[in-house]
């Protein structure tokens, strides 16, 4: 796979698909985290003359403009962090769009409006998407995907635009890859992983793949009532997906047949209501009353799971292990982090809402190996499937 150092782009025009996809509280960015990770790609290669086009979507809009999902707010903070005015487009593809591009010197960056306004963008129907795709390379000379977070989508500013234009990764891309790289290769052991979020049914594939993987799996979060179900136990209003008991089952049939070890919480925070100020108590995972529901795990199983990660080299955790955003609630999320830290191992935090959790809870981000940026397409990876944004970029 080509890179960017494989360009060149003085003078030419770069059509860059980012991933800026950023939590926003009406037009205030929360978490920039994601504008912050596509700065080398953005600030290389306008500081080589390129004229840089950055495209990226924001939220789902149903394919048509949505204010709330304007990239404007961003556009602006991107500038901010890089230094320099960058300019926004009102549009993806047209007129504005092309005025705007037609405006950039050398080492000048735009932002084109919110990529999946347009309905093509993520049409399933190929005809329709290539169309979407021509008008967007047509802005371009070179495309370069930087996009982790969507590369697991077969979408025109993802896929098609990669075979309509000289192509090549960029900066976030290639460093994603090679961290995956060292969660698949010869991975140095022991190799733990930490699972939560709140369905056992997202999470399938990557536990049924890493069972012939990983040394530990260690289950947080709300798709722990689940396994604590398909082992007999009562679990009260929590979470629940009783059409996946069978094949939770099979897994930790399977993880003990094959020598890997399933670490599941011996205690959890019950609560009344899924309020922050609901009557709640710790009970033992195997004693949840029937009307109280789980939000995370307890006291002694957040230091049973730093206990078994303390000696493993290489850790990889997806999913809160409980409603985080909720302070009492936030105690096994914070003890997974702190655990982490403490480690030696190379930590690997993977994307989405355990991405948010370290950036919520306050931890320095560089105490971890690495942050992804893609939550859904790190698991979709280490699940072994093909992933479209980066077969595309491979031809």
């Amino acid at each position: 796979m080509k890179t960017i150092d494989d360009l060149d782009v003085a003078g030419k025009r770069v059509l860059v698909r980012a991933d800026l996809n950023v939590p926003l509280d009406g037009a205030t960015i929360t978490d920039d985290g994601r504008i912050r990770a596509s700065l080398p790609t953005i600030a290389d290669l306008a500081s080589r003359g390129a004229r840089v086009i950055v495209t990226a979507h924001l939220g789902r809009p149903k394919g048509a403009p949505d204010p709330a999902y304007s990239l404007a707010p961003v556009a602006a903070r991107l500038g901010e962090l890089l230094g320099k005015d960058v300019k926004f487009a009102a549009d993806t593809v047209g007129e504005q769009a092309r005025a705007t591009v037609a405006s950039l010197g050398d080492g000048d960056v735009a932002v084109l409006e919110n990529v999946r306004f347009n309905a093509a963008e993520t049409s399933k129907d190929d005809a329709e998407r290539g169309a979407f795709a021509d008008q967007l390379a047509g802005l371009a000379d070179l495309y370069v995907g930087d996009g982790f977070g969507a590369v697991h989508r077969k979408h025109a500013s993802v896929y098609d635009v990669a075979h309509k234009l000289p192509h090549a990764a960029g900066r976030l891309i290639a460093a994603e890859l090679d961290v995956l790289k060292r969660l698949t290769d010869n991975v140095e052991r022991p190799y733990a992983v930490v699972l939560g979020g709140s369905k056992v049914s997202d999470k399938l594939g990557v536990i049924d793949n890493l069972l012939g993987k990983a040394d530990r799996i260690l289950i947080g979060g709300g798709m722990v009532y689940t396994f604590l179900a398909a082992q007999g136990h009562e679990v009260g209003t929590s979470l629940l997906e009783k059409d996946q008991i069978d094949t939770v089952r099979e897994y930790l049939a399977r993880a003990e047949a094959n020598g890997v070890e399933f670490v599941l919480p011996v205690d959890v925070i019950a609560a009344a209501a899924f309020a922050a100020d609901a009557d709640h108590a710790v009970v033992t995972a195997d004693a949840i009353p029937s009307d109280r529901m789980g939000l995370d795990i307890g006291p002694e199983s957040g230091a049973l799971f730093a206990g078994k990660l303390a000696d493993a080299k290489t850790v990889f955790w997806n999913g809160p292990m409980g409603v985080f955003e909720m302070t009492p609630y936030a105690g096994g999320t914070r003890a997974v982090a702190q655990a982490l830290i403490e480690s030696d191992a190379f930590t690997v935090v993977g994307g989405g809402d355990s991405a948010a959790a370290v950036r919520t809870l306050g931890f320095d981000e560089n105490a971890f190996g690495h942050i992804s940026t893609g939550g859904g397409a790190s698991l979709e990876y280490l699940e072994g499937k093909n992933l479209p944004g980066l077969d595309a970029l491979e031809g």
